[in-house]
């Protein structure tokens, strides 16, 4: 019953609060998760610390998403929830009406400082937006965690998958895939954060460097809108109509892409890569229209931020980046992460030990 009243008194509380942003003195040096050494990934953290540990009372979780427009970032909640209920831990969740509401982001997550939380999971939709209230978190010793996929600069502890790794994915795909190379776009997510301008370069610095016989003809922002992408898949099909693939940023861009193919008769010409693993781009998958996804995981992704917080709360000294696993996901390989019977997480621990094993290798 106290448990229930508390969250109650939480939520209204939430609806209700907005809170002025106060500007800490103090800045931790500037992360970024992708290169940053001081690192561990998911699958080594109960190797490297132990069990997560647990508490006598109920730990209060409070989460920050992007938007809840967007299905990752449900997942991505889902993944706390679950985590919270195998672990003791009660999690609120709230988000910005849209993935442009930077300051409504901001006063939710400044309103949960005021109201009792034990740490704060947030999202940011830029790498700039949150950074008052991680100032103010700092000062008043409440632990936060950078969830994905915008990056605070000042965030003690991020989790979250290599950004840049999406875009190099991807390229090495259209590589193995187009032998004779040809035209390809980037539709970009918003201009300036951290994840879009990773996956951007990640896929353009890979596509043309490890092959001469590609041309990226166009990198345009979709901002992370289906609709902006369809259009600008249109023209740039326009201007290239030889073009042979599109990488986007997320997968909502991609099944915009995707339209702006089927728009033009092109299906069997133009492959399409989006980002994240959301259940429509697995439907155009299976549909054969998208030809892949590099997944990210995001309910696991978020099991594992909730179990980095109650190693943090307990005393554990982790590393100051925990990475996530991802995995370019099509047709061809549908089978062993989601098919029938399939287990997620072993296919994802087993390739964790593929990676470090030819790591060590090389």
């Amino acid at each position: 019953m106290k448990t229930f009243l508390r969250r109650t008194l939480l939520i209204a509380a939430l609806l209700a609060l907005v809170i002025v942003p106060v500007l800490s003195q103090d800045a931790l040096p500037p992360l970024d998760s992708d290169t940053e050494p001081d690192r561990i990934a998911w699958s080594d953290l109960e190797e490297a610390f132990g069990p997560v540990p647990t508490f006598e009372d109920n730990i209060f979780v409070g989460a920050v998403a992007k938007t809840l427009i967007n299905e990752y970032w449900r997942s991505l909640g889902e993944g706390y929830v679950l985590a919270g209920e195998r672990l003791g831990a009660d999690v609120i969740l709230q988000a910005a009406q849209n993935e442009a509401d930077q300051l409504g982001q901001l006063a939710i997550a400044e309103a949960m400082l005021t109201l009792g939380f034990d740490v704060l999971l947030v999202s940011p939709q830029s790498d700039a937006n949150l950074v008052p209230a991680v100032e103010q978190a700092q000062e008043l010793g409440i632990p936060v965690i950078n969830v994905n996929d915008a990056v605070i600069p000042t965030a003690e502890n991020y989790v979250g998958n290599v950004q840049r790794d999406n875009g190099v994915r991807a390229a090495r795909w259209f590589i193995e895939n187009f032998p004779e190379g040809g035209k390809v776009a980037v539709i970009e997510g918003q201009a300036g954060v951290y994840a879009a301008v990773q996956r951007t370069d990640g896929f353009i610095t890979t596509i043309t460097t490890e092959a001469d016989n590609f041309e990226v003809v166009a990198s345009v922002p979709g901002n992370w809108d289906r609709q902006l992408s369809f259009d600008a898949a249109a023209t740039i099909i326009q201007q290239h109509p030889d073009i042979i693939g599109f990488y986007a940023n997320n997968d909502g861009m991609a099944l915009g892409v995707v339209e702006a193919v089927k728009a033009a008769g092109l299906l069997e010409q133009i492959r399409v890569i989006g980002t994240d693993g959301i259940s429509d781009a697995y439907a155009s998958i299976l549909a054969g229209e998208l030809t892949g996804t590099i997944d990210s995981f995001p309910v696991l992704t978020g099991e594992v931020a909730l179990e980095v917080a109650l190693r943090l709360l307990g005393g554990q000294d982790l590393p100051r980046v925990v990475s996530t696993p991802q995995a370019l996901i099509t047709l061809a390989n549908y089978e062993r992460y989601y098919g029938e019977g399939a287990d997620t997480r072993a296919a994802l621990i087993e390739d964790a030990m593929m990676e470090a094993e030819a790591e060590a290798g090389s």
